[in-house]
């Protein structure tokens, strides 16, 4: 989703249209209005929650919750800024609450998914992502895809991952995180080529990571290509020198 730009405007027509709400008592129109204060109320949430100001996020929320306190998309905020603060059990509980209110909740379903992940409870986690991923008019499907494919990895199931990752590409082929997961899966299967396919595709597309260059230096040195192992080398060693996979090349080159 685009950030969301919340100044005095936005919360000067909160603050007079709440107000004509309260006042306004046999206004056939009044459900209509709070549904709509509640959803605007939601949206600031998000967008003030997108910005790290938790705590304007954390107000809309709670206002959100006052018009309808069976509001899934303030529960589903306030979950997420629980996940932010580190609050697991509080962030689990919302998350719960809103896909029990909305059960075709589909961006609550993929943020929850990515919290289960995080938590290494991966069954579960599969669970609500096929759910988001099957929805075909939720926007973010692709995201609900690539996580799926992620969390299918850990459980092992690398082919059900190769078609989630594949899926990905064929909604939105401009996402590098599908191609350098698919070169790895080719890598292990030792389909080098297609290896390389997929991580020169991932190039293209995103700044190389740690993992990409050993990758590359790796899949280079199966096929004998010297100067472009050592470009990967050198930029692993001059990029990242303190991470994991520069330690891991160097056991690979220690007399």
């Amino acid at each position: 989703m685009s950030w969301l730009k919340i100044g005095s405007r936005i919360v000067l027509f909160l603050t007079v249209f709440l107000a004509g709400c309260v006042t306004t008592t046999d206004n056939p129109q009044q459900p209509l209005n709070l549904n709509k204060a509640e959803r605007t109320h939601v949206q600031a949430g998000l967008g003030y929650l997108r910005q790290g100001d938790k705590e304007s996020a954390r107000r809309h929320f709670h206002k959100a919750l006052k018009l309808n306190k069976n509001s899934a998309g303030a529960n589903e905020g306030l979950a997420n800024l629980y996940r932010m603060e580190g609050q697991d059990e509080l962030a689990d509980s919302y998350f719960r609450k809103a896909i029990s209110l909305e059960p075709d909740f589909s961006q609550a379903r993929n943020n929850y998914g990515s919290f289960l992940f995080s938590q290494k409870r991966y069954s579960d986690a599969e669970k609500h992502l096929e759910k988001a991923s099957q929805d075909y008019s939720y926007d973010n499907r692709y995201t609900a895809l690539l996580n799926l494919g992620r969390t299918q990895l850990q459980l092992g199931k690398t082919e059900a991952a190769e078609s989630s990752f594949k899926q990905v590409i064929g909604i939105n082929n401009r996402i590098a995180g599908p191609y350098l997961e698919l070169a790895d899966i080719y890598f292990a299967e030792k389909n080098y080529s297609q290896a390389q396919q997929y991580l020169n595709q991932f190039g293209k597309l995103s700044r190389q990571s740690p993992r990409s260059l050993w990758l590359g230096i790796r899949i280079e040195r199966i096929f004998g290509n010297k100067n472009k192992e050592a470009s990967y080398v050198l930029a692993l060693k001059n990029l990242h020198p303190y991470s994991a996979e520069y330690l891991e090349y160097k056991k690979t080159v220690s007399p």
